[in-house]
């Protein structure tokens, strides 16, 4: 089925929407000149922007070593890394794509959970449409035409999208809304649709909902867990990694990393 397409009404709304992407980071890789092996490279979901970002600083200061951190949807780096994508951590947002990975023997193993994560509804400040965890509001919406379009991340390889779509199918939703949405190529890019006003809103991650820049943009509403798949998060180390990627691995289930990480609303695995 076709999607709509979205339109920006006015100069403002591009402005609003270019300075957003300043956070969302890139989704795409392309073959980059030789950097210094000091620098370790990490494809990370987007859910992790804020929170990453954060627990990098921290490691930098600490360790000295030096981290590039590029942020997109997981399915989109899995099939980077399987070209050969010079990456050395992959942060995945579905443990899937790094048991593939493994089983393409990308890996040094098959990594480890660092994280589990969240979706919830979030619309934009002043929005009519009520923001509750039961999606009620988004139903009766959908009932009286208030909604035109509706943001999620692309379903066929962004893990967070993979939730949405299940979460919509749970309560009868999903062939309804199906025809208004307007995909974002990873979370980050839906959060940005559904904050900007260019739709009437999305499910997006909690950890970006999280995240002060974002919070003040909407209103947000957790979705209930046993709605979808759990977003088990895996993390893996790809084969020939350096010592910096081995250190920041190790880094990810320290206890100070992980405080940055409940901090954004992830739940940490169990020992």
């Amino acid at each position: 089925m076709t999607h709509q397409p979205f339109k920006f009404s006015n100069d403002t709304l591009l402005a609003a929407i270019v300075a957003l992407l300043l956070f969302v980071g890139s989704a795409s890789w392309s073959a980059p000149a030789k950097s210094s092996p000091s620098i370790v490279t990490v494809a990370a979901a987007s859910d992790l922007k804020f929170a990453i970002e954060e627990v990098a600083s921290e490691f930098e200061k600490q360790t000295g070593h030096k981290l590039r951190l590029i942020f997109g949807s997981s399915g989109n780096f899995y099939s980077q890394l399987l070209q050969g994508a010079p990456f050395h951590l992959f942060m995945s947002a579905d443990e899937v794509f790094v048991f593939k990975l493994a089983a393409a023997n990308k890996t040094v193993d098959q990594g480890k959970l660092y994280a589990f994560g969240r979706i919830g509804l979030m619309v934009p400040k002043g929005s009519s449409i009520k923001t509750d965890a039961q999606l009620e509001g988004i139903a009766a919406a959908l009932k009286s035409g208030k909604i035109k379009r509706f943001s999620i991340a692309n379903p066929a390889h962004a893990p967070y999208g993979m939730r949405a779509k299940e979460a919509l199918q749970h309560v009868g939703l999903w062939s309804k809304i199906e025809p208004l949405l307007v995909l974002g190529e990873n979370v980050s890019q839906a959060a940005q649709f559904a904050t900007s006003g260019s739709t009437q809103g999305g499910i997006i991650a909690y950890s970006l909902a999280l995240a002060p820049q974002v919070a003040r943009l909407g209103d947000f509403a957790l979705i209930p867990e046993n709605w979808h798949t759990p977003l088990a998060q895996r993390m893996v180390l790809m084969r020939d990694a350096p010592a910096g990627a081995q250190a920041f691995y190790d880094y990810l289930s320290t206890p100070a990393a992980q405080r940055i990480m409940i901090k954004y609303g992830f739940t940490m695995p169990r020992p």
